[in-house]
């Protein structure tokens, strides 16, 4: 391995192993000054995430963070700032969960309709934001904010009340999904290779079908010609045009590809949670998995450990308020932190590169950098 090898992979850890230690750093002061033992908590959050119950609430807690990253780095590989997700997850929910409710068919096929039509509710809105853009030149993130706000507080908060099925119950919802329609949890595979999973933990079948999504965005965003025309359009979109890329056909195409990945956000709530859409639905994953796409620099691998991360830190944040180490808003502080941080050194890394490229190009040419 030559020099320029190994800087290389230096350079490649910096970024990473530099946000991990300013994290612990800046978290440790914090909890100091508060007036908890820094080192007691983080010997309780490292004990606590390494029992199975705990990885498996951090694998069901980054499940749906991870969904969220891959929808808004769609967008983001091509210049779209989409801050959509949002919206389009937690109507895709509400419609999904709402036709659910009424299918009585063969259990697969039920499950089936109801991906579909989270899917399809997911790019239709996602869609909108796409079709103003090319159309009437509306910017995405104004677009796609006012989009959050119609949808959640627009069309769900009028709607919801008119499918209640229990106006009696405390979390007011949607009709359960029959039995039939509910996703099979992982346990039984997990258990094959561990021992039993107690405390009533249930590894989301959801699981499978985000491996399955990371996968697929991978090889379509880097090993096809669909890909590389997203990313033409994302460096330079005057370059991609010149060379026979249609501009507006893949904003379309980035914006919908997307909202079909958002559609699916809320499915480990309405298909291995809850199994309804109700008042307590989980809300704000879209915004968390912009920060889980910038940590991951939208590379399929890199965002799958940063929602690990925030996983664990969801998970760690429960345990430290029941011991009395430390509030939840400690976990919070962590993941601002580290992103904040993550973004500053992955800047300074790349400006290293840029400058190590230009002095090899001035070597080979000759030319004084």
């Amino acid at each position: 391995m030559n020099g320029a090898t190994a800087r290389r992979i230096v350079l490649s850890l910096a970024a990473p192993v530099v946000s991990a230690v300013v994290a612990l750093v800046i978290s440790a002061i914090v909890l100091e000054v508060s007036g908890s033992d820094a080192l007691q908590t983080f010997k309780t959050m490292i004990t606590n995430g390494t029992k199975l119950e705990s990885i498996v609430d951090m694998l069901n807690r980054a499940t749906p963070l991870y969904l969220s990253a891959v929808a808004c780095a769609i967008g983001f590989r091509m210049n779209l700032f989409n801050i959509g997700v949002e919206g389009q997850y937690v109507l895709a929910a509400f419609l999904a969960a709402v036709v659910g409710a009424e299918l009585d068919l063969w259990g697969p096929i039920n499950i089936t309709i109801i991906l579909l039509v989270a899917m399809a509710v997911g790019a239709a809105w996602a869609g909108l934001a796409g079709l103003l853009k090319v159309t009437r030149g509306v910017n995405e993130v104004i677009s796609t904010i006012m989009l959050n706000f119609i949808a959640v507080g627009g069309l769900v908060a009028a709607l919801l009340p008119k499918v209640i099925s229990d106006p009696r119950a405390t979390n007011q919802g949607t009709s359960p999904l029959p039995a039939s329609s509910h996703l099979p949890n992982l346990n039984s595979w997990l258990e094959l290779f561990t021992r039993d999973i107690t405390r009533g933990r249930r590894l989301t079948g959801v699981l499978v079908i985000a491996v399955v999504v990371g996968i697929i965005y991978h090889v379509v965003l880097n090993r096809s010609r669909f890909g590389f025309d997203i990313r033409a359009s994302g460096m330079n979109a005057t370059a991609a045009k010149a060379g026979g890329v249609p501009p507006k056909r893949m904003v379309l195409a980035a914006m919908i590809g997307g909202g079909i990945v958002a559609g699916l956000v809320g499915m480990p709530q309405i298909l291995s949670g809850t199994h309804a859409y109700d008042q307590g639905f989980v809300q704000g994953l879209g915004f968390a998995g912009i920060a889980v796409a910038l940590l991951g620099r939208n590379s399929a691998a890199g965002m799958a450990f940063a929602a690990l991360l925030f996983g664990f830190l969801d998970s760690s944040a429960a345990v430290l308020q029941v011991n009395r180490l430390a509030s939840r808003e400690i976990v919070v502080i962590m993941q601002a932190t580290i992103l904040l941080v993550a973004v500053i050194a992955y800047q300074v890394v790349s400006r290293v590169r840029q400058r190590d490229e230009v002095r090899r190009a001035a070597q080979m040419t000759g030319v004084p950098a």
